[in-house]
């Protein structure tokens, strides 16, 4: 398989038109980089080989002309795409002027952009800068890239999306559900690129106190607080040259983004207890399993935070939406445990893996690689229906005569119900059912 859609870089202070272009330029399979500022945007340029640069023209600070000049001679082969809500003669004149291919004024349609941004990509110039159209590596065998396992069009986008960024420094923003592997991808990228023989440093941000987290992070110096008898790196200072992975960003204080937000902006880290900072060269790629952008509307989290992480965005699929790969993860976890329990010869039956293809599969891989694993150490030849869960298996709605059951599983059977009705989407069960995520993952896995 090959690497197809196109890298464009779209530059806007207005993080709602943002949103819009990345959301049409995604769906016509394009791959986006976001910026919210010239000095953002040049640091992508230096990093990624981008294919179309889309930029707004009034900005604060230094505007969308000073932007096109530098692009104009750093990048001579490079199309620029110029968006503005302010049109007149001289601003059209100055942008084509300063470099731009073409120009389209707010508001646009979803139409007008798509014909603008295929007539500014079709008639780009060869550049010997231009991203090389080569295959996707395969580490192991065609199903495996970096211990991530699937042949299905949906983890091959992902796939895809980690060849484009593994040798740059752009930070990203990793979301899916719980269970999908974020961190497995956050490794694949580091591992497979330029810099994988420097620091890996992962850190579950909702697994450390709040009121350490900052100090765990950033480090601390000697006497900054009670307990502090002497100083520490943080994390950070830990993976420098190298990449942090940031797990459940969502669960972050106020006061640990505005730290996380310095740290980008400057590149930059100031110990606890000290106001001296700390330069640092340093790949970010933060996860959630929450939906953070409704979080930023919420204002639980910052908006500008929000949008520095997430200059490029990886999707992980749920395991419903890739269930082509059951059959392949299955193998694995029972060629993995098989060996590990000493039970080489075990095998699960047909009629298992079909029950697996039905299933909705609410915790992901990780409830699949749990139920292979308790198959093996259940069984030693072969497993069968019988030694599958109950809530695996076909159900029928009791008629006539009442059948009663304990609490916990009519619980557990009336949430799968829901998550049914929602095509698995864990935050509208949530909301049907008014309890957090959190909650109902504790309840399905319980």
């Amino acid at each position: 398989m090959t690497l197809k859609r196109e890298n464009i870089l779209i530059v806007d202070d207005n993080y709602d038109m943002l949103e819009v272009l990345q959301r049409n330029l995604k769906a016509l399979d394009y791959h986006v980089y976001k910026a919210s500022s010239v000095q953002e945007a040049l640091d992508i340029l230096k990093l990624s080989a981008i294919d179309l640069l889309i930029t707004d023209i009034q900005m604060p600070e230094v505007n969308g002309i000073e932007l096109l000049k530098y692009a104009n001679e750093h990048y001579p082969f490079l199309p620029k795409l110029v968006i503005t809500g302010f049109p007149s003669v001289n601003s059209a004149v100055d942008a084509i002027q300063s470099g731009a291919t073409d120009y389209l004024v707010k508001p646009f349609t979803s139409k007008e952009l798509k014909n603008l941004v295929q007539k500014s990509l079709k008639n780009k110039k060869a550049s010997p800068i231009q991203f090389s159209k080569k295959k996707v590596e395969r580490s192991e065998t065609p199903s495996v890239y970096a211990g991530i396992i699937g042949k299905s069009t949906p983890i091959q986008k992902v796939i895809e999306s980690i060849e484009r960024v593994k040798n740059n420094r752009a930070t990203i923003l990793i979301q899916g559900e719980s269970g999908t592997g974020k961190e497995l991808i956050a490794r694949a990228i580091h591992y497979k690129g330029s810099f994988a023989g420097n620091p890996f440093i992962a850190v579950n941000c909702g697994a450390i106190p709040e009121n350490l987290l900052e100090s765990e992070l950033f480090g601390y110096e000697k006497g900054a607080f009670t307990g502090a008898n002497h100083t520490k790196e943080g994390f950070f200072q830990a993976a420098n040259s190298g990449t942090i992975f940031l797990d459940e960003i969502g669960a972050a204080s106020a006061s640990v983004q505005v730290r996380l937000l310095r740290v980008l902006q400057e590149k930059e880290v100031t110990k606890v207890g000290t106001t001296k900072p700390q330069k640092i060269q340093i790949r970010v790629i933060a996860a959630t399993n929450e939906d953070l952008y409704q979080q930023v509307k919420q204002g639980t989290f910052r908006e500008d935070l929000y949008y520095r992480l997430n200059v490029v965005d990886i999707n992980v699929p749920s395991l419903q939406q890739r269930k082509e790969d059951i059959p392949l993860l299955a193998q694995h976890f029972l060629t993995k445990y098989a060996k590990e329990y000493a039970k080489d010869k075990l095998k699960l039956s047909d009629r298992i893996y079909k029950v697996f293809q039905r299933y909705a599969w609410p915790g992901n891989i990780r409830e699949l690689e749990n139920c292979i694993q308790k198959l093996i150490i259940m069984n030693d030849d072969q497993a069968d229906l019988p030694q599958l869960p109950a809530h695996f298996k076909y159900k029928i709605e009791p008629t006539g005569e009442e059948q009663f059951m304990a609490l916990e599983q009519m619980e557990k059977q009336y949430i799968q119900k829901v998550l049914s009705s929602v095509n698995n989407n864990k935050t509208k069960a949530a909301e049907i059912l008014k309890i957090n995520r959190k909650t109902l993952r504790n309840k399905l896995e319980s």
